[in-house]
């Protein structure tokens, strides 16, 4: 058995309704909804929801018990907080603008590329070279900073590309030229 799956899901701040394997979770910055395995039960219990296997030795079923909790834990944490990552542009002429709800990033190309900001996402710009991608899903902020990212290969010899803000730039060394 797992032991994420096995600790108590805190919903002080949160309204959750459970429909046999429907887990719907709704806060302050909207509602988020999961289908569960029909051989997990989730029930609520004095501000906690608990998670339990129907069957013990289904081990499919006890496998998908730390994923289905960390899937629920995640989608609270979504509509309390929310979730936010940042990026940079690294690189001469590399400039990202936005226009309505969507992006248009210079990245050396001889076009500009338009970026349209999915449902359920917001994109802001600070500056022209920082990007940050907020949600109250994980799932769909990281995909959608996954498809930031695949814009423009990054370089590793000269360090242009996007990044994360905190990410450290490596650069290969060049060739060296023997004597």
């Amino acid at each position: 058995m797992s032991r994420i799956g096995k600790k108590a899901i805190d919903i002080k701040d949160v309204e959750v309704v459970v429909n046999d394997t429907n887990v719907s979770v709704k806060g302050r910055n909207g509602t988020l909804s999961l289908d569960v395995d029909e051989n997990i039960s989730v029930s609520v219990e004095a501000d906690q929801l608990i998670l339990k296997v129907l069957n013990a030795k289904d081990r499919k079923a006890n496998a998908k018990l730390g994923l289905y909790r960390s899937l629920i834990q995640n989608n609270v944490i979504g509509v309390t907080k929310g979730f936010k990552i940042d990026l940079i542009l690294q690189g001469i002429g590399y400039r990202v603008q936005k226009n309505g709800n969507d992006l248009n990033f210079s990245l050396g190309y001889s076009h500009p590329i338009v970026f349209p900001a999915p449902e359920g996402i917001t994109l802001n710009v600070e500056g022209q070279t920082k990007v940050s991608v907020e949600g109250i899903d994980k799932e769909l902020v990281g995909r959608t900073t996954s498809k930031i990212l695949g814009l423009r290969k990054r370089d590793v010899y000269k360090g242009k590309g996007i990044y994360f803000v905190n990410e450290k730039i490596k650069k290969k060394p060049g060739k060296s030229i023997k004597k």
